[in-house]
């Protein structure tokens, strides 16, 4: 490299084999000119535009969730203080459905419904058995239109197991309830579990066989990535600006500290869990396993690795207990409340635990300065909700949502959206392809495309 032109192109091919980059200005990264109508998947600035979702189980203790006030004027409830200081990122809202994950003709299944309607819109076939159908979800539908300018189309994270068959809600298969994203109307894409397996598929670059490469001689060598790369790493930082400089020392430093994490992790060995494989890998504690994917969810975006992702944090009807916030009882069994005091105090306990795992992502991105000079949550569109939203009823109106993000500076955030009626999420979701370059009218039982946001 030493005696070549150091540019971006350049300097991936002495390392790209070994470990994925952020974008730099020194290196004319940018994927786009500034000041020119945005590309697909881009902002106006010439960013990447991100996309996210992710899935809580359950619903909600609706009258701590509420919020009190509308538009800019507006006051968070017990369950979302810990959002507070991302009140100016975010904007709740109020009056969004899901007709399909409704029982109707199908009955019982509410559970399998909401997790297989939540990014589709559609109703899921009841079935157990392999014919099941649902619809593409709105992140393979932007992931086809962008995928190919990434190295990755998607990104697909669960803290669960990973089940494809067998029956799990009165009927449904487990499929409908264990994948978020699907690629076709009956082909789920499989979320990953395991840190470890997400950290090598992101922290490699170049082809196939030069990860494959690249790896098998880390591993022989017994190297970190950041070992590994040292060298190069060294002579890139000499040749970055000052910013830049700063850029690829917080990025390394963050690479450096999830790979810590997973060594901590894979050190206490599996962990059992009932009814699935638990990943190698899988930290024992529940908490520093979704901000250990979160923490990758980020720099796979940072780096432009992909620019979509789903994230289903616990499939819906999940009983995990919360032993670690004092919540005994599963969560599932807690949620059919019976309008019981002590049922709605610890549900709304679970529900603050899972906002606390929301402001964590929301700080750590925006944190990241992005290429434009915005942060990394500026320039994205991220959902997270629920397809229920009082367990107890297993309702699928006025459903927990929260868009978090300016979406490259198309959104007023900072606000509270009651929208006055009933409106289907897939008009969200509709609105929010449009602003990534899709060109589509209806997604799902969409209506039209949001306006209010």
């Amino acid at each position: 490299m030493s005696d070549q032109k150091i540019n971006r192109r350049n300097f991936l091919r002495g390392i790209g084999a070994a470990v994925a980059l952020p974008s730099f200005e020194s290196l004319g990264s940018i994927p786009g000119v500034v000041g020119k109508t945005a590309k697909a998947g881009m902002t106006s600035t010439g960013a990447p535009l991100r996309m996210a979702y992710l899935y809580i189980p359950n619903g909600v203790n609706l009258e701590h969730w509420r919020v009190r006030g509308e538009g800019k004027n507006f006051e968070f409830g017990k369950t979302m203080e810990g959002l507070e200081g991302m009140k100016d990122d975010l904007q709740v809202y109020t009056g969004f459905a899901h007709k399909h994950a409704t029982g109707g003709k199908d009955g019982a299944g509410d559970h399998a419904r909401s997790g297989a309607t939540f990014l589709t819109g559609q109703r899921a076939k009841k079935t157990a058995g392999s014919d099941i159908r649902v619809g593409m979800s709105v992140d393979q539908v932007a992931a086809q239109t962008v995928g190919d300018v990434t190295r990755f189309s998607s990104l697909e994270l669960t803290c669960d197991g990973v089940r494809k068959s067998g029956s799990c809600d009165s009927g449904y298969s487990c499929a409908y309830q264990y994948n978020l994203s699907w690629r076709t109307e009956s082909q789920p894409n499989t979320p990953e579990a395991n840190p470890r397996l997400v950290f090598e598929r992101l922290f490699g670059a170049g082809t196939g066989k030069d990860r494959e490469r690249s790896l098998a001689q880390r591993r022989e060598s017994k190297q970190s990535i950041l070992d590994f790369i040292s060298d190069d790493a060294k002579l890139m930082h000499r040749k970055l600006g000052r910013n830049d400089q700063q850029k690829l020392d917080e990025y390394l430093t963050g690479v450096r500290e999830i790979e810590r994490q997973i060594e901590k992790a894979e050190s206490f060995g599996p962990v059992p869990d009932p009814g699935v494989d638990a990943p190698l890998g899988k930290p024992k504690d529940y908490q520093e396993h979704m901000r250990l994917l979160m923490d990758m969810m980020v720099l796979a975006f940072q780096t432009d690795s992909t620019r979509i992702s789903t994230f289903l944090l616990a499939h819906d009807g999940s009983n995990r207990s919360f032993k670690q916030i004092g919540v005994s009882g599963g969560h599932h069994s807690l949620s059919h409340h019976r309008k019981k005091k002590e049922n709605l105090e610890k549900i709304q306990r679970i529900d603050e635990f899972y906002i606390s795992q929301l402001a964590y992502l929301l700080e750590r991105m925006k944190a990241v300065k992005d290429v434009d000079g915005q942060s990394l949550l500026h320039n994205s569109m991220i959902v997270y909700g629920s397809g229920i939203s009082d367990g107890d009823r297993h309702n699928h109106h006025d459903l927990p949502i929260i868009v978090a993000g300016n979406g490259g500076g198309k959104f007023d955030t900072g606000r509270h959206v009651d929208l006055k009626q009933e409106v289907p999420l897939s008009n969200l979701y509709v609105r929010m392809l449009n602003e990534f370059g899709v060109q589509a009218d209806r997604f799902g039982d969409s209506t039209e495309a949001l306006k209010n946001i």
